[in-house]
């Protein structure tokens, strides 16, 4: 029998994580006085609010016990993403820079869960600390709230299991270290390196500091929030565009692999079957869509070849990742690659990675399951068990992986049926539903690359919220809330 559901201590680890968020709007308030504006006031307004609802979750909170069970640590993760948005978009509710309630909420919560689908149509005109916030969002949102709570608060270090487990659900989970929190802090350690490494580069590359720091903080958390209307295209550099390739490649991949290269302990790395498949799927797909590209009725050159290939593995990279990066509008190419790029998004990159969708490790034990299913069905007396990285798979956990991808396609069926009912077009309710389940940015049609989420209904904005916090928190999550079991006690 469940025991009661603890809601004291709910409100005290909430008010633990709302005073990070707090003081990280205050940081950002800084960034108005570099520049010489005049919007910090509406970070500080912003940071005061959120700590008046600290405190008084401290007072609820108080004397509660510490230990976070499956239930509270749901609830935790689920309501912190939410909570977080609230006041996360108060600085671009309150100074006017998004005045409608829908639309500044749609587009810190897309920012939280590192969608990078916006609703913006003037960009630059945003100061230069609302677009520095908003680019925050998605380095916090990229490695998790809770995971860079994990790594910075000793609150959580002996009951951060349940909190780790809720926001990063999955198949298979590397234990880097036995404690959670030590894991926290190694992963938190890697991200901030990937961070500054793509920084000085993009500097390198002729970006300013802060149009630098800015892109970093959206391609590690594969995010793609610009402070370009144009997104990447506005540089028009091969240079920067290839460097951007590089790092969202890199933020695709489990992030325990790095930990392990740094071990040396390369054999984890070279016998993982995710990275290999990840890397096939990706530039099989490039491939396939650079051909596209050509027009054979001309002589080929190098620079069409080369465009044609950066533009390929540019925006193939950029959706199968889920970091929503643009330098081509791509509803001009061939219907064919819609059909690709719809299925890269679905199948996102590496678990354990920043990146969104249903996850490689998981399309690969289903195929696997599958092409073993025909071979028990010609040779009904063998014994053929699925394999992973050279190790069996627990029965167990195959049910688990099958189930989540027939609930993913589900709910991306149901979500698309929503849409449509809700009066937004075919191709905008696939592509917007897709691209916000699976965290990725840019959809198809009118909320494709030279698009935005806009000019959709509020309720469709509301809906794709939820689609976006369910995708982050890969469904069971946030949907085991809505199930009456979950709250018997």
């Amino acid at each position: 029998m469940n025991k009661e559901f603890n809601l004291r201590l709910v409100a005290r680890v909430m008010g633990n994580l709302v005073v990070v968020e707090s003081f990280l709007l205050l940081a950002v308030s800084i960034i108005p006085f570099l520049y010489g504006e005049h919007d910090a006031w509406y970070f500080w307004v912003s940071a005061g609010i959120s700590l008046i609802f600290a405190g008084l979750a401290f007072f609820v909170g108080r004397n509660a016990p510490s230990h976070i069970g499956k239930r509270e640590g749901s609830v935790i993760v689920t309501f912190t993403w939410i909570i977080f948005s609230l006041f996360g978009m108060l600085p671009f509710w309150l100074s006017g820079s998004i005045p409608n309630f829908t639309d500044a909420f749609f587009e810190t919560i897309s920012g939280f869960t590192t969608t990078g689908a916006s609703i913006l149509n003037n960009i630059e005109d945003l100061s230069h600390g609302m677009l520095f916030w908003r680019s925050t969002t998605h380095w916090i949102g990229g490695l998790g709230i809770i995971v860079i709570s994990l790594a910075v608060l000793p609150l959580f270090s002996q009951s951060g299991t349940q909190l780790f487990a809720a926001e990063t659900s999955g198949p298979t989970k590397d234990k880097i270290h036995p404690k959670i929190s030590e894991t926290a802090k190694r992963l938190f350690a890697i991200y901030m390196i990937l961070n500054i490494a793509e920084t000085i580069l993009l500097r390198l590359g002729g970006m300013s500091w802060f149009d630098a720091v800015c892109q970093s903080f959206a391609t590690i958390a594969t995010g793609g929030f610009s402070t370009k209307q144009a997104s990447i295209a506005y540089w028009h550099s091969p240079y920067i565009e290839y460097v951007i390739i590089l790092f969202m490649i890199m933020s695709g991949v489990n992030f325990s692999l790095y930990y392990f290269s740094f071990k040396r302990k390369f054999d984890k790395v070279k016998e993982n079957e995710e990275l290999r498949y990840f890397l096939i799927v990706l530039f099989t797909f490039t491939v396939i869509v650079a051909i596209s590209l050509l027009d054979f009725s001309k002589i080929q050159t190098f620079a069409t070849l080369e465009k044609a290939w950066r533009d390929a593995l540019f925006t193939v990279s950029s959706l199968m990742t889920t970091c929503g990066f643009g330098t081509v509008d791509y509803m001009t190419w061939k219907p064919l690659t819609w059909i690709i790029l719809l299925i890269v998004m679905m199948t996102g990159a590496s678990a354990g990675s920043t990146s969104g969708g249903i996850k490689m490790i998981r399309v690969v034990i289903s195929a696997k399951a599958c092409y073993y299913e025909f071979k028990r069905l010609i040779h009904p007396n063998a014994v053929i068990p699925v394999r992973y990285n050279g190790h069996l798979v627990r029965e167990d956990i195959l049910t688990r992986v099958l189930v989540f991808v027939v609930l993913y396609i589900v709910v991306a069926g149901l979500g698309i049926l929503i849409m449509a009912i809700s009066g937004v077009g075919f191709l905008e309710s696939i592509g917007g539903t897709i691209t916000c389940l699976g965290g990725v940015g840019p959809g198809l049609g009118l909320v494709g690359p030279a698009g935005n989420f806009h000019d959709i209904p509020d309720f469709s904005k509301w809906f794709l919220s939820l689609m976006m916090l369910a995708g982050r928190l890969e469904l069971y999550t946030v949907f085991m809330l809505f199930t009456p079991a979950f709250w018997k006690r």
